[in-house]
């Protein structure tokens, strides 16, 4: 029996009710079901194979999911089963967003206004950290002779000095999703809900806003709207903190693409997209404004 048909059955409100399993697309990491129970609609995530090496905590997933709906960004949880890390959602009613639709004129500003609101939610369980995180897949890459982009190592002086720079005057945390690609946006035409808990964790809000605008691959102007709608101001140096963030979006994400290609069963391009974040990250450390954003960080 799939996990999916098993987990059905040990919901005790389904029990002789009639119900209907529909397969969604689009998840990278796991399985994605739409349940239907007498015609009441319900999403159901079942985890992919060995996703606890990406360091997924499972409890820390629950519990900041459970927050940020109570924050109002999420949606509820109806049951959870722990024994199949298995949550079963409110179906959200809305359109799933993608780059294009979230490159709309004023679509940084809505953003902006629900990553605000859910860094309002209780706090959550657990921390998050690239830089941490980073170093941990690296640590898993050496033991599993998981194979990284050319050059990554000689690299990481420089990602220590960005680090060190943003420590001089560092963001008091917040609750944070850490991995709102465009996808995990809903639109249901009054707001942007925000999905999927994997990787949130309290951190600093110019890395939750830097990564999502590394994932929309947005220009400056639509970088600064987004920092004036969230800060009220485009400050040079939240600016700078967020674009130093979008270049720790994509080493540490591109290092999760290449333990993907290694580990996944899904069909998607992993190490295609490792190499394209990498090449991203690179480019803007070789740039000129590079050592401008290290200054502003520090100013």
């Amino acid at each position: 029996m799939e996990i999916i048909d098993e987990v059905v059955t040990k919901i005790p409100d389904w029990k002789d009710k009639q119900n209907s399993i529909t397969p969604l697309s689009g998840g990278l990491t796991n399985s994605n079901f739409k349940v239907e129970v007498d015609g009441l609609p319900y999403f159901v995530r079942v985890p992919g194979e060995s996703t606890e090496l990406l360091a997924i905590d499972r409890n820390n997933e629950y519990h900041n999911t459970k927050a940020a709906s109570e924050a109002g960004v999420a949606p509820k949880i109806f049951y959870h089963l722990p024994e199949y890390n298995v949550m079963v959602l409110e179906f959200l009613n809305g359109i799933t967003m993608s780059k294009d639709s979230l490159n709309a004129a004023g679509m940084p500003t809505r953003m902006a206004h629900a990553i605000k609101r859910l860094h309002a939610a209780p706090r959550f369980l657990l921390d998050f950290n690239m830089f941490r995180l980073t170093e941990y897949y690296l640590s898993l890459c050496r033991d599993r002779a998981i194979k990284i982009p050319d050059g990554y190592l000689d690299r990481m002086p420089t990602v220590q000095r960005i680090e060190q720079a943003m420590n001089v005057k560092p963001l008091a945390t917040v609750p944070c999703n850490n991995d709102l690609l465009a996808e995990n946006y809903i639109d249901d035409g009054n707001q942007l809900w925000l999905i999927d808990y994997e990787y949130s964790g309290n951190n600093d809000p110019t890395f939750e806003l830097g990564n999502t605008c590394q994932e929309m691959q947005f220009s400056d102007s639509q970088i600064e709207e987004v920092c004036t709608a969230y800060f009220r101001e485009a400050s040079q140096s939240m600016i700078a903190r967020m674009k130093l963030n979008m270049i720790m979006s994509d080493v540490g994400w591109g290092l999760w693409a290449a333990i993907q290609a290694k580990i996944s069963t899904i069909d998607f391009d992993f190490w295609g997209w490792a190499i394209e974040r990498w090449g991203r990250a690179v480019e803007k450390m070789d740039s000129e404004e590079f050592e401008e954003w290290v200054r502003d960080v520090q100013s």
